[in-house]
């Protein structure tokens, strides 16, 4: 799993951190229509319209050049790709949850898994997916509901999708029961100070003009929480880690444009 940053400061770097966990649990083309939230954990509210989560999805993968804005998605799968190559074995069926345009695949082969089945909320980022030599299916389906049944993946791979979960503790649990007893998963998403220096920039700016400020940037989960929240969803062998990736904008503007392009924010 995975924590990031992306900070702006006039003139200055924009820092981003990731971070990633790994953990073991305890135990063709197809359009899945999502059911009503069930199971929600107590308590759980929903920060994330996840209908205009999709249709901006589904915007940014028809734009002209989509690569041009995903160097960071692509950084990041390769990372997690890193990670599955790591572990001495085959996996005969994999899961990539929020998989956009294959940004793990296109880093692994057929020697590590045998079979991947790609999930996304939006449709169109299969219209373009990246080539890879491993025979995959891809489904639109929501992953704060997944319709797939217990035990079945050796393998579920993530990377910046499930910081738009707006139920993290109950996809967690999900995908603890997709999983095969001897399964592994392995993610990637942004913590809690992704975006801190724009945040801070905007409510400063905020508070001078109005007296007050409102929240600008999506609220993130903080990196010391996600092995207790893994942990209360009946994974075990946990191992968190953090990365740092620092990408340069000239001002305000650049970052916002970049931000809007982008699908992971």
């Amino acid at each position: 799993m995975a924590a990031a940053r992306a900070l702006w400061r006039p003139g200055l770097p924009v820092p981003r951190g990731c971070g990633r966990l790994w953990a073991q649990p305890g135990r063709a083309a197809a359009a899945v229509a999502p059911p009503p939230p069930s199971g929600a954990s107590p308590g759980a509210r929903s920060p994330f319209d996840r209908r205009l989560k999709r249709k901006q999805k589904n915007w940014a993968a028809l734009r002209p050049r989509p690569a041009e804005c995903e160097y960071l998605r692509d950084e990041v799968g390769s990372g997690v790709a890193d990670r599955v190559l790591d572990i001495p074995r085959t996996f005969p069926l994999a899961l990539d949850l929020g998989s956009g345009r294959g940004y793990i695949a296109r880093h692994l082969n057929q020697e590590v898994i045998e079979k991947l089945v790609q999930v996304d909320i939006a449709e169109n980022v299969f219209k373009s997916t990246s080539e890879s030599e491993i025979p995959t299916v891809s489904v639109v389906a929501d992953e704060e509901c997944l319709p797939f049944k217990e035990n079945t993946f050796d393998l579920v791979v993530s990377s910046l999708s499930l910081h738009w979960v707006n139920d993290l503790p109950k996809a967690f649990r999900e995908i603890h029961q997709v999983l095969k007893p001897d399964g592994v998963f392995i993610g990637a998403m942004f913590g809690g100070d992704t975006l801190y220096e724009l945040r801070c920039s905007l409510q400063l700016a905020e508070l001078e003009r109005e007296g007050g400020f409102s929240p600008h940037v999506s609220p993130f989960v903080a990196v010391s929480d996600l092995g207790h929240l893994l942990s209360r969803a009946g994974f075990n062998t946990l191992t968190v880690d953090t990365d740092e990736i620092q990408v340069n904008y000239p001002g305000l503007f650049e970052v916002m444009e970049d931000l809007q392009a982008k699908t992971c924010f």
